[in-house]
């Protein structure tokens, strides 16, 4: 036996110095071979010794271990003829590429979740993918066994459409079928896309290259991360065998026609698919008329209309879908989101969309919904008890907008008009908040002003300071008071002025109807709520959510409620109150 080893050790540093050619020259008729021809199923006792070794014969022969391919052979491992075999076996086996390309337990981050049942019965491997994504990836492989693709003759396309709440893993698992579809089909083309930049470079895209390094063909590739230049092709065959990333802009649209691959696959790889346009979609449906193309789609199921929704509902006869419920996935923070389940309601659209995979009822992306707001338009009016008057002032910063003065009282916003006022400077802009400020002051009320500070809004606070009014001064884009549940303080401000729209009062106003609920919203890289920019918004087409943001500056502080142990002493406050504001100095001599 000691000869023998000798023998073997002699065979593999010699293979060892071959083992970089893998990448080199042509490989695709050996990958094709490798659909059909297999590989020799080395002994046991060989291939632990194997495991022993660094580099890719080390890791080719764990591989080997872990999917059982167990046989007689005891023949040193040879990466430069088996590699390209063994990886065109797994043509219609995604699981097993994934399970075998990968060095599963050999580095911590490999080490996260615990191969679920049955599949830690199928294969000898303590670690792998999630029971979601082995189920998937069994999917996908069964669709490319039912489609039959023999290199010439196009087959309907493989469309996985997968909704998930947050955290479960989504970028990882497109970055394995990223690799498993470059690698096991020769002249393969596709794009990975994402609804933004931020989410396709930092998370997607990232996702790719850190397997990339990870999986047994990684001396196949060259890879770039670079900021508009993100981009997989094959050493051999660069033009032709290539995975591109690209934003999905409607804009754009038109840049992602063209993909074609009559003899493999073209694909498209989709995360964060309800962001991304119907224009965009209705381009790569033009890439499924050739060869065997794939278009795999992952997202959190923010918004009920479009394509990506459209795949779970009028066209799921086309589409296999699948729908994952965090709380079922092993790595994902339980006790986030069990809190998000506590503060909004497990049939709240927010839980339903974070959480459980669920299509909303109203778009997710709405950040207050139109029948919340529908029913504060036609609520009781509710009875004063003495609180203070608050005036919310949102300052206009470009041309077409309204500067906005809303008055609330507790859970009153509908007694007192909207005021609205257009191509308004600063200082004309702070009279007419001291005029309402006065008008309330006059008739006992407690006057508390709430400014928008950012932009322009400065001058109006110097201003009302400068006439001894006390102003709260308020930056939307300044820290929120919660910073782990909302991004900046604009959306801590909205999200208060939803909590308050359960039970307060609103005019019935369809340009306030519209602002409330045309403010979209995401989530920052620390999963706290972000608001959609009004800049944004005006590229969509909508006007500025202006009287909604200054409902929202209301509740910049908390106000006190005059709290009255005479029943009858407070109602005859409001008596004298409302007689103060009702009285109309020219109301004798019009009798006269």
């Amino acid at each position: 036996m000691t000869a023998n080893l000798t023998s073997l050790a002699r065979d593999i540093a010699r293979l060892k110095t071959t083992a970089a050619s893998a990448a080199i020259g042509d490989l695709r008729s050996s990958i094709i071979r490798g659909r059909t021809e297999r590989r020799p199923a080395r002994t046991r006792e060989l291939l632990d010794y194997l495991a022993l070794e660094p580099g890719l014969i080390g890791q080719m022969a764990r591989g080997d271990l872990r999917l059982g391919l167990i046989g007689h052979s005891t023949a040193p491992i040879d990466p430069e003829r088996e590699l390209p075999l063994a990886i065109g076996s797994f043509f219609a086996d995604p699981l097993g590429f994934v399970l075998w390309a990968f060095d599963w337990g050999a580095d911590q981050s490999t080490k996260v979740v615990r191969l679920p049942e049955p599949w830690d019965e199928r294969y000898a491997s303590e670690y792998g993918p999630d029971a979601w994504a082995c189920e998937l990836l069994d999917a996908i492989g069964a669709q490319v066994v039912a489609g039959a693709f023999d290199g010439t003759r196009a087959v309907d396309a493989v469309r996985v459409a997968v909704a998930s709440g947050h955290g479960i893993g989504k970028s990882a698992v497109t970055a394995w079928l990223a690799l498993w579809l470059m690698s096991t089909r020769p002249n393969a083309r596709g794009v990975v896309t994402a609804s933004t930049a931020p989410q396709l470079e930092s998370k997607t895209w990232a996702q790719v290259a850190t397997w990339a390094k990870r999986c047994a063909t990684r001396a196949w590739w060259d890879i770039s991360t670079g900021r508009g230049s993100m981009k997989m092709v094959a050493k051999s065959a660069p033009e032709s065998w290539n995975l591109y990333a690209q934003t999905a802009r409607a804009e754009n649209a038109e840049s992602f026609a063209g993909l074609h691959a009559a003899d493999s696959s073209p694909f498209f790889l989709v995360d964060e698919s309800s962001g991304v346009p119907d224009a965009i979609h209705e381009v790569m449906q033009g890439a499924m008329t050739d060869g065997e193309p794939f278009l795999l789609a992952f997202g959190n199921p923010t918004r009920n209309t479009g394509w990506f929704h459209g795949a779970f509902h009028g066209q799921r006869h086309r589409w296999t879908t699948r729908q994952i419920d965090s709380r079922k996935v092993a790595i994902t923070n339980k006790e986030q989101l069990q809190q998000w389940v506590d503060d909004y309601g497990v049939e709240s659209d927010f839980v339903k969309v974070r959480v459980r995979g669920v299509f909303p009822t109203a778009s997710s992306l709405q950040f207050v919904p139109r029948d919340v707001v529908a029913t504060a338009m036609s609520r009781d009016l509710p009875e004063s008890r003495g609180e203070v008057v608050v005036l919310g002032v949102d300052v206009a910063r470009f041309g077409d907008d309204s500067s906005v003065v809303f008055t609330r009282i507790g859970r009153d916003a509908r007694t007192w008009p909207v005021l609205r006022y257009a191509k308004l400077d600063t200082m004309a802009l702070a009279s007419r908040v001291a005029e309402r400020a006065n008008f309330f002051r006059s008739a006992g009320y407690r006057v508390a002003i709430n400014v928008d500070g950012g932009g322009v809004g400065g001058g109006v606070i110097d201003r009302l300071r400068a006439m001894y009014f006390d102003v709260t001064e308020l930056q939307f884009g300044s820290k929120a008071l919660d910073p782990r549940k909302y991004a900046n303080r604009r959306a801590e401000l909205w999200g208060l002025m939803r909590d308050w729209l359960a039970g307060g009062a609103l005019v019935d106003d369809d340009d306030l109807l519209a602002d409330l609920t045309s403010v979209e919203y995401g989530f920052n890289s620390a999963d706290a709520i972000l608001l959609e920019r009004k800049a944004d918004m005006k590229r969509r087409g909508l006007a500025s959510p202006d009287a909604a943001d200054a409902l929202a500056c209301t509740f910049g502080v908390t106000t006190p409620i005059a709290m009255l142990d005479d029943e009858d002493h407070w109602r005859s406050v409001e008596r004298e109150r409302l007689e103060v504001l009702a009285y109309d100095p020219m109301a004798s001599r019009r009798a006269a």
